[in-house]
């Protein structure tokens, strides 16, 4: 087993996630298994209480741990499979820590950070890397916040356990361009380097993210400030289209290749390099759409991350580009806001809590019902899509969710039963991979190829049960269904070329080679939609006009 840990320094989001994930494909390329971790130094036991605002989408493991958005990266560039043992926070360390104390595990030792808090934390780096040949950990946070100094220091005890050949260490780091003295600056990097030499850490790459080109003196002087190989001074500068550029461009410098080196690796290259097609696919589409993603996050690009990378992957799965164009669901309320429907060839609602901006989703759902426009709804999405489909196909006057009304007229969402003693907010949603059997003929079936599917999960509210024979008596196919609990999971509508939602999140399970079936159909169906509307309608021939003529010819042959 090796060990990659990566750290980030200067400031925050300069991408360790993305460069985590991006060696990870990379040496995937070389055929080693690779698992990718994140270590968050925060309080949060878990992300899934946060605000997208403040940490941008969660994200939902198979096992229904729910992470940061970096572990989306982490299965989005590679093939395995992650769990909660992947995921490590400082509360979760902790309330570890003073669980065992409680239990007495301690013998009645005083319990420290070092070495009761530091072992937690290498207990759980041993443990993510399961049946992998290496293990790549990315730190969150910045170098030198005090949160995250327990996690460095078990990094560097972590690494004089297991030795200097099986451990290298990967700092990413910030060289800003100062318009003022016209110059590169490298100061900064030297000062976050030397924040982890303190701490007993010397990294062995240098991931410099720049706007600038570094030549070979910057190269050099960054080299011997840091005291690493000039080599090992990588150039990352901003993709110029896609984030699936970066295998590329990592390459280019030569990074997999330096760290397979420190690792005493020799696997060779691979022959067929499958990041190359997918770059090629991003920037030579054959077709074009522009789909509106309506939600009230719209502002944040982080929080539906996974959704807009696998609209992404959906078009390089058709050959096609898809502009996005966000549209706030508070808009649609206002009047006039439908207009910002207009010239859409496809409409997606993604989930979401709450009741701001619910009208406005539930207009969208009406416009794209009424108008024949492809509709794919995700968890709330699906919600939407019922809510409207009962107010004013089925006329059941004041349909909601309970969610947003406590007591309406109609519950046709309702929470679901074990949902409803529930006091914790952390953990408790239904949340991991379920089953959904589904119905021969539909939209679903023809999208997976299958006849039962799992996917993941997320909400505590579904489909009230009470009412899924009114609505299949309106026109609505009931086309998935948890076998187990006979939950309606996927939705579709009789009479429309593709209106689907389901209950679950195919965002968290699509991959740039591998495109979720039901996003790959839903731009599929939006590129036949808008071929259609550009297709001028024929013009009406006048079938009986020659057969008319033929009788003439013949009666004036009769009279010659």
């Amino acid at each position: 087993m090796k060990y990659i840990f990566v750290t980030g320094g200067v400031v925050s989001s300069l991408g360790k996630g993305l460069t985590a994930a991006a060696l990870g494909a990379l040496l995937e390329l070389r055929g080693l298994t690779v698992r990718i971790q994140k270590f968050d130094p925060y309080l949060n036991v878990d992300p899934g209480t946060m605000s997208p605002f403040q940490h941008g989408e969660v994200y939902v493991l198979e096992d229904g741990a729910e992470t940061d958005l970096d572990l989306g990266h982490y299965e989005r560039f590679t093939s395995g499979k992650l769990s909660r043992l992947n995921s490590l926070s400082s509360g979760q360390v902790y309330e570890a820590v003073i669980q065992k104390e409680r239990r007495g595990d301690y013998l009645g030792k005083t319990v420290q950070v070092i070495p009761h808090v530091t072992n937690e934390i290498k207990e759980r780096i041993y443990a993510g890397g399961k049946d992998a040949d290496i293990l790549i950990t990315e730190i969150g946070g910045t170098t030198g916040d005090i949160e995250g100094l327990p996690f460095l220091e078990a990094m560097r005890q972590f690494a004089l356990e297991v030795g200097p050949r099986d451990v290298a260490f990967i700092h990413v780091t910030l060289v800003p361009f100062l318009k003022a003295a016209g110059e590169l600056k490298t100061k900064p990097t030297q000062q976050s380097v030397a924040k982890l030499r303190e701490i007993g850490i010397q990294p062995h790459v240098l991931v410099c993210r720049t706007d600038h080109a570094l030549d070979h003196d910057l190269r050099d002087k960054i080299s011997l400030f840091c005291n690493v190989p000039v080599k090992a001074v990588i150039e990352c500068r901003d993709v110029d289209h896609s984030i699936y550029e970066l295998p590329l461009a990592l390459q280019k410098e030569g990074m997999d290749q330096l760290v397979l080196d420190l690792l005493g690796l020799t696997n060779p290259p691979s022959v067929n390099n499958v990041w190359e097609e997918i770059v090629r696919r991003i920037l030579n589409p054959k077709y074009e759409v522009t789909i509106g993603v309506v939600g009230k996050y719209i502002e944040l690009q982080d929080a539906y991350k996974s959704v807009y990378e696998s609209i992404t992957h959906a078009g390089i799965a058709n050959n096609c580009k898809v502009n996005i164009r966000r549209i706030d669901a508070e808009d649609l309320e206002k009047k006039g806001g439908l207009v910002l429907l207009k010239g859409l060839d496809g409409i997606l609602v993604p989930g979401g809590f709450g009741d701001r901006g619910t009208e406005g989703k539930i207009a969208a759902a009406k416009f794209a019902r009424e108008a024949k426009i492809p509709y794919y709804g995700i968890c709330l999405g699906l919600q939407i899509a019922v809510i409207e489909f009962a107010r004013n196909v089925l006329n059941l006057e004041g349909a909601n969710s309970t969610e947003f009304d406590p007591r309406p007229a109609h519950p046709v969402i309702n929470m679901m039963e074990e949902q409803k003693n529930v006091i914790d907010k952390g953990a408790t949603m239904r949340l991991g991979s379920y089953e959904c059997a589904l119905k021969p003929g539909t939209l679903a079936h023809k999208a997976y190829g299958v006849d039962s599917v799992r996917e993941r999960h997320r909400h505590r509210y579904e489909v009230n049960n009470a009412y899924v024979a009114q609505l299949q008596r309106g026109g609505m196919i009931i086309s998935g269904v948890n076998p187990r609990r006979n939950l309606v999971e996927i939705i579709e509508l009789k009479g429309h070329p593709w209106f689907l939602g389901t209950q679950a999140h195919p965002e968290f399970q699509s991959k740039p080679n591998k495109a979720h079936p039901l996003f790959a159909a839903f731009i599929g169906a939006s590129l036949k939609a808008k071929r259609k509307a550009a297709t001028p309608p024929r013009a009406k021939t006048k079938a009986k006009a020659a057969p008319a003529r033929a009788s003439a010819k013949t009666s004036a042959k009769t009279k010659r």
